[in-house]
């Protein structure tokens, strides 16, 4: 249904939503559809940074609806099946893809109400709470008993629990406590026609699929994520790391997976390539070295985490590394963050994206390569540098980036030029054996490519959408499924 906020109609639904979530909690301001039109994805912020004297027009909800649970969900979902509006699910507005932009108008649902923590459970070692909470505010109630879910990502302080399940987040100590959908137990689900279920209590069964995965990294097309139980952990006694400066990228990698396949169990490793550590390392942390920076972590208790550490840098000495030692080792960690954000990071004017991979260690290299040398040869208006963040016993992620300085000012021109680089890297990273996306989600950004990554089994999802969203009214736009 279309709508025109002089009409009727327009009237008439805005009452149904306020007698679902009250008057307070439903809104059409002008100033929140303005909040809502942008996420941080790249294009929206620079379709925002680029309206001045123009006729630039952004995607805008007619309405924001903030339930309180998920019975409110079912409720805004009912109403949206009837009239077929498109429901878009928001969390903290942190996304870098576009999932939460609501390119198609109607219901932006912000789940931050969501927020309630319903239980710590100490003797199972887990937490249950809303998917609206935001993670940080959940980490600081875990860490006064001790605990912690031990998912670290940058985002942390302003990404909801639910916007990590939508499109499977990783943290920063993910390869020894792996990602948020190794942290789930079980969730609250409302469908899109709006049934509320929820998954088996545990989730390692012979019963049948996982209907966890069915919802995990959905990014919202398949159904609103309201409620879940995660596994939490006792707050490490030690945590204690090393850096060290390779000759290359290839002895840096090979470092990493020893260090995985020896089963020494890192909590980090990050190995950054020879053109990040030159251009990054020396941004943030001020090490002018030449090479591969490697920087491992280990945490437990105090024995144990000498003992690792002791093997891991025998590791690191048969391979040649130069030393930089634990304390530049915990510079790193202290400094973390500082790799995501201005001014050491992407800003404005810039035209930048992460082009987050995941291949076998077999593949991994070569991914890397082919897709430098896509955007150099192609795009030599770039720079291309990358790091390689989570590790897997079989392989682990590579987290590219292309940066432009002085983009083209049209807008048009310039999502013309950004889409074709993510084209034609990614094209180059599937050759390889690489894949879309780590953890950062599709979203709106590599929508039209889902298709050709899956070839002929995307027909499943398209299957599985059609029979738990047959209005396709969630998300439109977004995974794939065009509208």
């Amino acid at each position: 249904m279309k709508f025109t906020q002089n009409s009727y109609m327009f009237d008439m639904v805005l009452f149904e939503l306020q007698d679902i979530a009250g008057k307070e909690h439903v809104s059409t301001r002008a100033s929140d559809k303005e909040v809502y039109s942008i996420d941080y994805f790249w294009i929206s912020e620079m379709w925002h940074d680029r309206q001045a004297g123009r006729d630039i027009t952004r995607p805008m909800a007619d309405f924001i609806v903030h339930p309180a649970n998920a019975e409110e969900v079912s409720k805004v979902l009912k109403v949206a099946n009837n009239y077929k509006i498109p429901v878009t699910t928001w969390g903290g507005g942190s996304g870098s893809q576009g999932g939460a932009l609501p390119v198609f108008g109607g219901i932006i649902l912000d789940t931050k109400r969501m927020d309630k923590i319903y239980k710590i459970d100490e003797k199972s070692m887990t937490v249950e709470v809303g998917t609206g909470i935001i993670h940080q505010t959940l980490e600081w109630e875990l860490e006064q008993k001790g605990l912690s879910t031990m998912h670290d990502p940058a985002s942390a302080r302003c990404a909801t629990v639910g916007g990590f399940i939508a499109h499977r987040g990783t943290g920063v100590l993910s390869t020894k406590y792996g990602k948020i959908e190794d942290m789930i137990v079980n969730m609250e689900v409302v469908l899109p026609t709006g049934e509320i279920i929820n998954t088996l209590p545990v989730p390692k069964t012979a019963c049948g699929p996982d209907l966890n995965q069915i919802f995990i990294g959905s990014e919202g097309t398949l159904g609103v994520v309201t409620k879940v139980t995660l596994t939490i952990h006792r707050l490490p006694e030690s945590r204690k790391f090393r850096a060290f400066i390779f000759k290359d990228l290839s002895t840096g990698l090979r470092v990493g997976q020893r260090l995985i396949s020896e089963n020494l169990q890192p909590s980090v490793i990050r190995l950054y390539s020879e053109n990040e550590t030159k251009e990054v390392i020396k941004k943030v942390l001020g090490i002018e070295k030449t090479g591969a920076y490697l920087v491992y972590g280990f945490d437990g208790k105090q024995e144990m985490v000498d003992l690792q550490m002791k093997y891991a840098k025998a590791i690191a000495d048969q391979e040649e590394g130069e030393d930089l030692g634990t304390e530049l080792g915990a510079e790193w960690w202290k400094n973390r963050y500082k790799f995501f954000f201005p001014p050491y990071m992407f800003h404005l004017p810039q035209c930048f994206g992460t082009l987050d991979t995941v291949a076998t260690f077999s593949d991994i290299e070569n991914v890397y390569n082919a897709m430098k040398e896509v955007v150099e040869t192609r795009y030599p208006m770039a720079r291309f540098i990358g790091h390689f963040s989570h590790w897997f016993p079989w392989g682990c992620m590579l987290y590219a980036r292309f940066i432009i300085e002085t983009p083209p000012e049209d807008p048009h021109e310039a999502i013309y030029l950004h889409n074709s680089i993510w084209n034609d890297a990614l094209r180059a990273a599937m050759k390889a054996g690489g894949v879309l996306n780590e953890h950062h989600g599709i979203g709106l950004k590599l929508s039209r490519l889902t298709p050709e990554l899956y070839g002929n089994s995307f027909q499943i999802i398209k299957n599985l959408k059609k029979s738990l969203d047959p209005n396709s009214i969630m998300n439109p736009g977004k995974l794939g499924f065009g509208v």
